[in-house]
C-alpha cells in the first residue's frame, strides 16, 4: 500500500484560493471587456484578458509542478501561519494539488480556444475557475479536491481507497 504524503495545513490552500479568486475576478473582467477575440493572432496574444488569464494559468503550473515553492504557499507558511494557532488536523496534499491541475486545465483550455479565435472561451473559462476558487475561499469547498476523491473512489487515481 502506498504511503500517504505528510499532511498540510488546510488553511494554506484556502488562503491561496482567496488570492486566486481576486486574480480571477480581475482576469474575468478583463476577458469580458475584450471579448470576442480580435481577428489576428498578435492582437489576441496582446489582449489584456488573455495576459491576465495567462498569469493565473502560470501560477497554476507552479502550484502543480512545485507546490512547496509556489508564491501563495510560501506567503502562507512564512507570514500567515506563524500568526495562527496550529491546525486542528492536517490534510492530504494530493487533492489540493490535483485541484491546481484542474484549474490549469480549465484556464489552459480557455487560453488555447481564445488563441484559435473561439468567441467567449476566455471569459467563460476564467469565470469557471473563478467560481471554483471562490467556493474554496469562501466556503472551504474545493471542487477539484472533490473530483480527486471521486476519481480515487472509482479507482481511476491511486490504488488505495479513500477514507
Amino acid at each position: 500500500m502506498p504511503e500517504t504524503p505528510a499532511g498540510i495545513d488546510p488553511r494554506g490552500p484556502r488562503f491561496a484560493a482567496t488570492i486566486t479568486t481576486v486574480l480571477l475576478v480581475v482576469a474575468t473582467f478583463l476577458a469580458l471587456i475584450t471579448a470576442p477575440p480580435a481577428a489576428d493572432l498578435g492582437a489576441r496574444v496582446a489582449d489584456a484578458g488573455f495576459l491576465a488569464v495567462l498569469v493565473v494559468a502560470l501560477l497554476f503550473v507552479w502550484g502543480v509542478a512545485s507546490p512547496s515553492t509556489a508564491p501563495w504557499g510560501l506567503l502562507f507558511r512564512k507570514v500567515v501561519r506563524p500568526r495562527l494557532a496550529p491546525p486542528a488536523e492536517l490534510e492530504d496534499p494530493r487533492p489540493p494539488r490535483f485541484a491546481q491541475g484542474v484549474g490549469l486545465l480549465v484556464t489552459g483550455l480557455g487560453l488555447i480556444l481564445h488563441l484559435i479565435g473561439v468567441p467567449w472561451a476566455l471569459p467563460i473559462a476564467a469565470a469557471m475557475a473563478l467560481v471554483a476558487a471562490f467556493l474554496n475561499a469562501a466556503f472551504a469547498f474545493c471542487l477539484g479536491c472533490q473530483l480527486y476523491l471521486l476519481l480515487q473512489r472509482a479507482g481511476v487515481l491511486g490504488r488505495e481507497r479513500a477514507a
